[in-house]
């Protein structure tokens, strides 16, 4: 990591973790440029997420987003919220142990389906039973936010203040850890 904080912090988790939120506070606090993949795909292609899913299939969307994350990856000092199901391609995961310091925001699915259930912009969440969903995402997933995590954090019911301080000590504590 060199003697000194991360350069590029990525957050990753599922849906409705707060990864934006967090995200956007984080990188103003430590002077970061924030990102969003999620936002960056929908300015790009001038469509809403839930558009290319349809026109594209899921495995369309994948594939803009592993390109987006190959991108904004090459920057630096950014922090970048990924989308939920950016992990589950093994060249994404290698991407963003590569390139920065990854956080997962771990959520558990009764807190997430609270946030998503009338969230009309999730398209893996339309049409389904949305908690049964969220389990299902949550036991493929975990492990694999969990493999690729630097650091874990657990949402759970605390304000978003409180989330951002643990952070932050965790940063800073790795400054200090890296000083000669």
């Amino acid at each position: 990591m060199g003697e000194h904080m991360p350069s590029n912090i990525f957050l990753v988790g599922l849906m409705g973790a707060g990864k934006t939120t967090v995200g956007k506070v984080i990188a103003k606090n430590l002077g970061k440029t924030f990102y969003d993949t999620d936002q960056v795909i929908e300015q790009r292609t001038g469509v809403k997420i839930p558009t290319i899913f349809e026109l594209e299939g899921e495995s369309g969307f994948r594939k803009r987003e592993t390109a987006m994350l190959e991108e904004l990856s090459e920057q630096q000092n950014i922090v970048l919220a990924t989308g939920g199901g950016a992990i589950v391609a093994p060249e994404n995961r290698a991407i963003l142990k590569q390139h920065g310091y990854v956080i997962y925001l771990r959520a558990n699915v009764n807190e997430l389906y609270l946030r998503t259930r009338n969230d009309k912009n999730r398209p893996l969440l339309q049409n389904v039973d949305v908690k049964a969903k969220l389990e299902q995402l949550f036991h493929a997933r975990n492990p694999l936010y969990t493999e690729t995590a630097d650091l874990i954090v657990d949402t759970g019911h605390q304000p978003v203040t409180v989330i951002i301080q643990k952070i932050e000590a965790a940063l800073n504590a790795l400054e200090s850890s890296c000083k000669p």
